[in-house]
């Protein structure tokens, strides 16, 4: 009696600098899970960004906030994997590393409509496509913005309009004022604690 070949699994691949890591991130991942019928979720807080005009916030704590934020999101696993490599980090290395890690599974990426529009500066983005289906959060009440993923067969997510933004928070942070509905009570706890965002750059770019 012959068995038919389990199915490979199905991995999405959500990257960013997490600094920190909010309610819009939160509905992505589910929105992803939910929509693309993924069995593991990996959330890759980035290592050193060569794309960032500003620093970022201590590796460890936003590995650590990553951990609360996506605690209670099934299926989601946190991945140190850019962190603990070292240079810059290019999500086509990510990629590549986790098909070593993860051999015959088929790979889904998560960016929101701001990264996809900026997808043609990413580190050889030519090679994205061969690494993973290209997939970009599609917000209620907005079109979508870049040709970028179409170009590459990419998929979209629907998604509920959340305009929430990390700069964002760490200025009202830096203000002291109100995130409650941006952060995760357990996230915004994290960073009371350990003082995060105390000051900011004046010139900061969105994030």
């Amino acid at each position: 009696m012959s068995t038919q070949p389990a199915p490979p699994r199905r991995i999405g691949v959500f990257g960013g600098a997490f600094d920190p890591p909010h309610r819009g991130h939160t509905a992505l991942a589910q929105a992803a899970l939910d929509h693309l019928d993924l069995d593991l979720l990996l959330v890759v807080p980035t290592g050193t960004a060569w794309h960032k005009s500003r620093p970022l916030s201590d590796a460890q704590h936003r590995l650590a906030m990553c951990a609360v934020a996506f605690g209670d999101v099934p299926r989601a696993q946190i991945d140190d994997c850019e962190i603990v490599r070292s240079g810059p980090s290019y999500t086509v290395d990510t990629l590549q590393a986790l098909h070593r890690a993860y051999p015959g599974a088929v790979f889904f990426l998560l960016m929101g409509q701001d990264q996809a529009q900026r997808l043609g500066t990413w580190s050889r983005a030519e090679a994205l496509p061969n690494l993973a289906s290209l997939c970009v959060a599609a917000r209620a009440g907005s079109e979508a913005q870049s040709q970028e993923p179409e170009k590459a067969h990419g998929l979209q997510i629907p998604m509920p309009a959340m305009p929430f933004s990390s700069s964002a928070i760490r200025a009202a942070v830096a203000a002291a004022g109100d995130t409650s509905t941006m952060l995760a009570p357990a996230v915004a706890r994290y960073i009371a604690q350990h003082r995060l965002y105390a000051t900011i750059l004046p010139t900061e770019n969105p994030d």
